[in-house]
């Protein structure tokens, strides 16, 4: 049967949680772990879709069900799919598991799909439909959908098709997981989770341009708090023999109640809007460090987060016990993520006895080289499996 099968890597996020949903920068790396979403079209002339042998309920997954709206709508007569998920990142976790889904399942359905040109160059500029930070009349955050997904006028002659791999563009599959992810996090998501897990390696978020390193484009979301804008950066890994260790509490934390109890701090106190810049300066040190490749000083600036998301309230005494653990034989350690439980990170050179450290104090541990590679279309038969006519 034809099938379509991408994979997308999970991430940690190495400095600036919760400051970077207010435009301060941050720093993620890819971990080896990924999220597999394999879809092929239903068995039967149902008109339900199946997840994992399922009936699918868009309540309990809105990431997957905003993704349909975009790219797979009902409206234009697409069929009905079977998705099956296979994963190695535990959920509500802080590991980028449903951003690593989002990307996932958009380079399977973008593939599965094709994509129409209005000209013979396959290039952002010349689709006649997707979504595109070099585009922008077309609209990924709109609810209405699949119409703010095509180009009018002569944008959205449809000249020349393409499908399977050839179609699947990365900076289209973060940008759908970002505006999918804003939508399950009642609009205050920044797209960290989504650029790293869409690229690999190490993605930056910054307020500016940095320079010394790759820019790759522009995000911009409305959220409650107002409009904001991060540039986003990859990196590749300098050379090292560093490792992540991460330590899960076994805590379920989901993050867009974290996200939300940071919000509400800040609207009760707007003086401690200083600990959020904190952070900001904390990961703009961090980042120089890691360019230059001075781990031991990257190690400390992930120690010294720590200390500021502890003030935020947004640790747990479980995350500091397994960070506790980890001190002695890591460079620095911290929660990576929203917080509230799910899981800690370790720098180290030594991921055994890290690894080992963490599991002592009830940590369960998974270890990781510093910087995965990212999006992956990984199968295509007989591509597409429907097309607007």
């Amino acid at each position: 049967m034809q099938h379509i099968t991408a994979s997308a890597p999970g991430k940690c996020i190495l400095f600036g949680e919760h400051a970077v949903v207010y435009g301060h920068p941050a720093v993620a790396v890819a971990i080896d772990q990924r999220i597999k979403v394999k879809i092929e079209l239903t068995d039967s002339n149902s008109h339900d879709w199946k997840l994992d042998g399922l009936i699918f309920d868009p309540k309990r997954h809105p990431h997957i069900e905003a993704l349909k709206q975009r790219l797979w709508p009902s409206s234009l007569g697409a069929p009905a799919l079977s998705i099956h998920i296979e994963g190695e990142i535990p959920t509500a976790s802080g590991l980028g598991s449903s951003a690593a889904l989002s990307v996932a399942a958009s380079a399977a359905l973008r593939a599965a799909r094709g994509r129409w040109l209005n000209g013979d160059v396959n290039s952002p500029e010349n689709w006649a439909e997707g979504f595109s930070s070099k585009i922008s009349d077309t609209n990924v955050h709109s609810n209405n959908q699949p119409k703010d997904s095509l180009r009018e006028g002569k944008l959205g002659d449809r000249v020349k098709f393409i499908s399977g791999s050839q179609s699947v563009d990365v900076d289209e599959c973060a940008l759908l997981a970002h505006a999918v992810e804003a939508i399950a996090q009642r609009g205050r998501a920044s797209p960290m989770d989504s650029s790293a897990c869409s690229h690999g390696d190490i993605v930056v978020l910054s307020d500016c341009v940095e320079d010394g390193i790759e820019w790759q484009y522009s995000r911009t979301l409305t959220t409650p708090e107002g409009d904001r804008e991060w540039q986003i950066h990859t990196v590749k890994p300098p050379a090292n023999d560093v490792y992540l260790v991460i330590g899960n509490t076994g805590i379920h934390a989901p993050t867009s109640k974290q996200v939300e109890k940071v919000a509400e701090m800040l609207k009760n106190n707007p003086d401690r809007v200083k600990e959020i810049e904190t952070i900001g300066l904390i990961a703009k040190r961090g980042i120089k460090s890691l360019l230059s490749g001075d781990y031991e000083s990257v190690g400390r600036a992930m120690s010294e987060n720590q200390l500021m998301l502890q003030s935020i309230g947004v640790s747990s005494p479980e995350l500091e016990d397994l960070i506790r653990a980890a001190s002695p034989s890591s460079l620095g350690a911290k929660l990576t993520g929203a917080g509230g439980g799910g899981c800690m990170v370790a720098l180290t050179r030594d991921p055994k006895a890290t690894s080992e450290a963490i599991e002592l104090a009830g940590g369960r541990t998974i270890i990781s080289s510093f910087g995965a590679k990212g999006l992956e279309l990984e199968t295509a038969t007989e591509t597409p499996l429907w097309s607007i006519s």
